[in-house]
């Protein structure tokens, strides 16, 4: 038994902040923002609940027979109902498996396994993943660390099991975070510690990964594309020169989205179908890192 993705759509909210607005803000020259992170512009939700933001992207996916609903998030204040029953309730889908995980921003790349481990013990035939994050809400509007990078999004993607015989690999794995690095209480703003986010960023995932294609007896030559967690443009580069692969391998939307932690992966993945990038057989990795420590990769074939 395989999963197979066979839909993915992604959600922005309508606001959209430049760089030159928060640059102006913080006195900084143009280009600084983009130089350092990559980020030429990112999303707010203005009148928009977490809840509404996943809603709106579950909409645009065929959820007719869902029988499961995982959803990652980082940044959801109510916990109970968990964001999964919101969207269970508003689709008025009888019934259905609903669950909400929090593991940082590796979060989608631990749902989406929950959903393959599900399916291949054939307790599910069809289910929704949904990365969605709303930080807008949670930074310090007077810190240039979060303000710069972090944004507002939601992603999702249909998944069922398929008689077709597809290549499926994880590595899942956490590490102790001593330091605090990436930290949120309700309540309180989102706490991000820059300089050492990006010593564990360019430096777990990398082994991760490497222990991924040796796990699955592929090399980095049959993978078509890596879709990282769309973090910051530098450590993005750094993981890859670090593989030895090339960055036109890895695919980028980080410009035009921002950081929107647990969505970005989902919401990559459905640009990527939208654009025509992937086809059946290709071979990909989904690579998530973050908070907890939590770091994950999926080598998946399309």
């Amino acid at each position: 038994m395989s999963i197979k993705i066979v839909e993915a759509k992604y959600y922005m909210p309508k606001c959209k902040v430049l760089n030159s607005e928060i640059e102006k803000q913080f006195g900084l020259k143009e280009g600084y923002i983009k130089r350092r992170t990559g980020i030429e512009e990112r999303y707010y939700a203005v009148n928009e609940t977490i809840e509404e933001m996943a809603l709106n992207v579950a909409k645009k996916i065929n959820c007719i027979d869902v029988d499961m609903i995982v959803v990652a998030t980082t940044s959801s204040n109510c916990l109970m109902p968990g964001i999964s029953n919101y969207i269970q309730k508003e689709l008025e889908i009888k019934s259905c498996i609903c669950i909400d995980i929090l593991a940082g921003c590796s979060g989608f790349i631990n749902a989406f396994d929950i959903v393959s481990c599900y399916m291949r013990a054939e307790r599910v035939k069809k289910a929704l993943v949904v990365g969605v994050d709303l930080l807008s809400k949670v930074i310090d509007k007077s810190d240039l660390g979060t303000v710069a990078v972090l944004s507002d999004g939601a992603g999702a993607v249909l998944v069922e099991n398929s008689s077709e015989k597809k290549s499926y690999f994880v590595n899942i794995e956490a590490e102790k975070d001593d330091k605090d690095m990436l930290v949120y209480k309700v309540g309180e703003n989102l706490h991000m510690n820059g300089k050492e986010v990006y010593k564990y960023a360019v430096k777990n995932p990398v082994e991760n990964v490497k222990k991924l294609v040796d796990l699955s007896g592929f090399k980095l030559d049959d993978i078509k594309y890596i879709i990282p967690h769309q973090s910051n443009i530098k450590i993005m580069k750094a993981i890859a020169n670090r593989l030895g692969v090339d960055f036109s391998k890895f695919y980028i939307n980080i410009n035009k989205k921002g950081n929107t932690f647990c969505a970005s992966t989902p919401i990559a993945i459905a640009e990527m179908i939208e654009k025509n990038l992937l086809s059946a057989g290709d071979k990909v990795i989904l690579l998530g890192y973050g908070g907890g420590l939590n770091t994950g990769s999926i080598l998946l074939e399309i």
